[in-house]
């Protein structure tokens, strides 16, 4: 495994939503620890901290003295902040958010449009977008009816169960 291999795990990390990942390779052993988040999904702490060991098996340096080395990589990558609009943007706006954890999809195909946009209007039961979960597709469906005002999800994006996708006027 090396640096570039490394970056990529704390780049899908970040954006999966994990809090905590062990990870142990060959004679490798990775941690990834996310920051502390609140029920509301308010970031407390503003980087990732992943702290990387490596731990080859031991070597004697002299017949009576055995040195097990250790080296230890502090690698920080910035984490966004959850995009939330203020209270006064969405007063009389409606969150839907999602029902399970997986990757969010606007479109059932990269080769189809997006289900809604901005500006569509929707009636309840309509296709909004998918959420894939262990290998299944799963539509989700509008449980209102009204016009989308902001899509809060980027498309192919790991999500968390109740995160805020879209926010529909209900008028």
């Amino acid at each position: 495994m090396d640096l570039k291999d490394i970056q990529e795990l704390i780049k899908f990390v970040a954006k999966s939503g994990a809090t905590d990942v062990d990870l142990e390779i060959d004679n490798i052993k990775i941690s990834i620890k996310s920051p502390a988040k609140t029920r509301r999904g308010a970031t407390i702490i503003n980087q990732t901290t992943t702290d990387i060991q490596t731990e080859p098996t031991q070597v004697v340096t002299s017949p009576n003295v055995m040195v097990k080395p250790t080296t230890e990589v502090a690698v920080s990558a910035p984490v966004d902040p959850p995009a939330t609009p203020t209270a006064d943007e969405n007063a009389n706006h409606i969150t839907i958010n999602a029902s399970m954890i997986g990757t969010f999809y606007r479109a059932s195909s990269p080769d189809n449009p997006p289900f809604v946009s901005v500006g569509d209007i929707i009636k309840q039961g309509d296709a909004l977008c998918v959420i894939e979960a262990m290998k299944l597709f799963n539509e989700i469906e509008s449980e209102v009816s009204g016009k989308i005002i902001k899509v809060l999800v980027d498309d192919a994006t790991p999500i968390e169960f109740d995160q805020p996708l879209f926010l529909i006027d209900p008028s």
